[in-house]
């Protein structure tokens, strides 16, 4: 063989194993591993209870109690805050809110008595539209959703802005805690409700 050949022939066998170990090496590289499957964590359940609410009947003259689902707490004082913080929203059709809009809950404690002191927001005051029927609705809306879902509550005193005050709009005397009454409370989606309850006359203030 000529030494031309001879070099032919190397020149071949150089690029044939040069082709045979970039072949070895893509069939050697481990395949890319799939993409992980995405998962979607299941929601987080909140633990509820149903509490009994109260709002306006569609005429205004009544307070009608509603159940509502709260979120459930562990103690007392903050389950009183869960209720009332349901209790402020928008009331369900066909009912209506009587703790005026954009009242918030400013504190909620309870005294070794068993009274629980719920202060609230300027708005309570400043945005509600008067007249004593409507103020008592308000008052009793709150009173009556603390003590009837919370036994070991006897009487509410609500304060404004961390402080006590005679009435919340100018009727209805507040300067003391008081208890649950159920004398504006009709069931049903209003309509009549009959001449205001005569018992309102000792809460207005004189």
């Amino acid at each position: 063989m000529s030494r031309r050949a001879k070099v032919y022939v190397i020149a071949i066998l150089v690029a044939l194993g040069s082709v045979t170990w970039a072949l070895t090496g893509l069939l050697s590289e481990p395949a890319p591993a799939p993409a992980a499957a995405t998962s979607t964590a299941p929601p987080v359940l909140t633990a509820h209870i149903t509490a009994t609410l109260y709002y306006a009947s569609s005429d205004g003259r009544a307070l009608v109690p509603v159940r509502r689902d709260v979120p459930a707490a562990t103690s007392v004082v903050d389950q009183g805050r869960q209720i009332l913080t349901v209790q402020f929203q928008d009331a369900p059709q066909p009912y209506v809110q009587v703790v005026p809009k954009g009242t918030t809950l400013r504190a909620f404690y309870v005294t070794e008595r068993g009274d629980a002191f719920v202060d609230l927001s300027g708005d309570a005051v400043s945005a509600h539209p008067g007249g004593s029927l409507t103020e008592l609705l308000t008052v009793y809306a709150i009173v009556n959703a603390v003590t009837a879902n919370l036994p070991a509550i006897q009487r509410v005193q609500l304060l404004v802005e961390g402080k006590e005050v005679d009435t919340i709009a100018g009727h209805v005397d507040v300067r003391r805690p008081l208890e649950r009454d159920m004398t504006l409370v009709r069931d049903g989606r209003g309509g009549d409700a009959g001449p205001p309850p005569k018992t309102q006359d000792s809460k207005v203030k004189k």
